[in-house]
C-alpha cells in the first residue's frame, strides 16, 4: 500500500514536470517565433527533448499501473 502511495506521488510529480516542460517550450518557442531569438530556439528544442523523455517515463508508469489493476 505504501509503495502504491509513493508511486502516485511520483506520477503526479512527473505530470507536473511534463506540464512545466511544456510551458517552458511554449515560452521559448514564442521568443523564437515572435522575436527571432536564436538562443530561444535551442532552449525550445531542449524542452522538446525533455518532454519526450518525460513522456516515455509517464507512459511506462501508466502501463505499469494499468497492468497492476
Amino acid at each position: 500500500m505504501y509503495s502504491l502511495y509513493i508511486k502516485e506521488i511520483v506520477m503526479s510529480t512527473l505530470h507536473e514536470q511534463i506540464t512545466q516542460a511544456y510551458e517552458s517550450y511554449l515560452e521559448e518557442a514564442a521568443k523564437f517565433d515572435d522575436k527571432g531569438n536564436k538562443a530561444a530556439a535551442t532552449r525550445a528544442r531542449k524542452a522538446l527533448g525533455n518532454l519526450a523523455k518525460l513522456g516515455k517515463s509517464r507512459r511506462a508508469e501508466i502501463q505499469e499501473k494499468k497492468n497492476a489493476m
